[in-house]
């Protein structure tokens, strides 16, 4: 009996013992984690105010409903508004030269849209496309804007086409490129879904997102600009971690995770917006292909003039520009001509009556 109480004792000690090594191997897999977490923390932190000192805002804020807006004005006669894509800011445009060419004959306003470059982003607010066209449309107000000229881009796009639904006497014409209008599958709204999270969004946008994006960068924008190479402006001057810092990750998850459902409200609109409405896209955009997007907007809008650039990506006022600037031009025309229009029809029309 002793000899079996010595063996079974013998026994539980050498369990216990394995229990305790067992134990005891995840604290240091634990503690490299956190290592591993801070360091990247760090990284992200360090380039994060790089970015911002490097670039600091360049344009003026405005507040507006509890949101301070980043914007950039220049020039001098009939208004346009800029409004930039999902990822991107403001400057977006100064670097493509949209911005300063069109300031030789209109008084142009970008807006960095809240979350992106130096905008705020309060998180009361669901920043759904007609959440950012109302807060855009009070900031315009506020700055003595009327009638403008609104050129969008991409997810902006949305933007554009909210403010002109809801505020159709205040938007005088609208040029969309590259536009998502009609909810179709987006790989890249699977992959920015994650940052939207609440507890795991902020963990991955304060550690590996931004450092997975700046990996990623070069096929990122291959992306964008294929079947291009992007220009050499680009290259230079559009500032990476600018894009790359955590709250405009955070700005752009949510955009992403809003694009499906945002394209699912407003593709029954379509038809209501009675402005000139130019639509141009490039022809080898991959991100918003034409055939699904573009063109099926310009059947269901059917006086908009549409514009398919060849050889030309998603990013098409950066690659080009003159290209845009022309259908401004053009429409711009357009919305004189219907305009003096409208006055002749008026006066005809006081003229009888009297």
């Amino acid at each position: 009996m002793k000899i079996k109480s010595r063996t079974t004792r013998s026994a539980l000690q050498h369990n216990f013992q394995n229990l305790k090594v067992s134990a005891a191997k995840p604290a240091p897999i634990l503690l490299g984690i956190g290592v591993l977490l801070a360091a990247m923390a760090a990284a992200v932190k360090y380039n994060t105010k790089k970015a911002e000192r490097d670039n600091p805002p360049e344009g003026k804020f405005i507040d507006v409903d509890g949101a301070r807006l980043h914007y950039l004005e220049k020039g001098t006669g009939d208004p346009l508004v800029l409004i930039h894509g999902n990822g991107t800011l403001a400057a977006d445009y100064q670097i493509s030269t949209v911005f300063d060419q069109a300031a030789r004959d209109h008084r142009v306003i970008a807006f960095d849209r809240p979350g992106y470059g130096y905008s705020d982003r309060p998180s009361k607010t669901v920043w759904t496309a007609s959440a950012q066209a109302a807060l855009l449309h009070k900031a315009l107000q506020q700055l003595g804007i009327e009638r403008p000229i609104v050129v969008a881009h991409s997810w902006g796009t949305l933007v554009a086409i909210s403010l002109a639904l809801e505020q159709p006497q205040f938007v005088r014409s609208l040029v969309l490129l590259s536009g998502y209008y009609y909810p179709t599958p987006r790989l890249d709204v699977l992959f920015a879904a994650p940052m939207a999270i609440p507890l795991i969004g902020p963990l991955m946008r304060y550690t590996i997102s931004p450092l997975v994006g700046r990996l990623i960068w070069p096929l990122a924008v291959r992306k964008l600009f294929t079947p291009t190479d992007q220009p050499a402006r680009f290259k230079h001057r559009f500032p990476m971690w600018m894009a790359l810092r955590p709250a405009q990750l955070q700005a752009n998850a949510g955009d992403g995770v809003m694009m499906i459902p945002e394209a699912i409200r407003l593709c029954d609109r379509y038809r209501e917006l009675k402005m000139p409405v130019t639509i141009m896209a490039g022809a080898g955009d991959l991100l918003a292909l034409p055939k699904l997007h573009s063109k099926r907007l310009h059947e269901d809008i059917a006086h908009s003039k549409l514009i398919i650039v060849p050889g030309v990506g998603h990013m098409v006022h950066q690659v080009a520009p003159e290209e845009v600037m022309e259908a401004i031009k053009t429409i711009s025309m357009q919305s004189d001509a219907k305009q003096d229009d409208a006055k002749s029809a008026a006066f005809v029309a006081g003229y009888v009556t009297a």
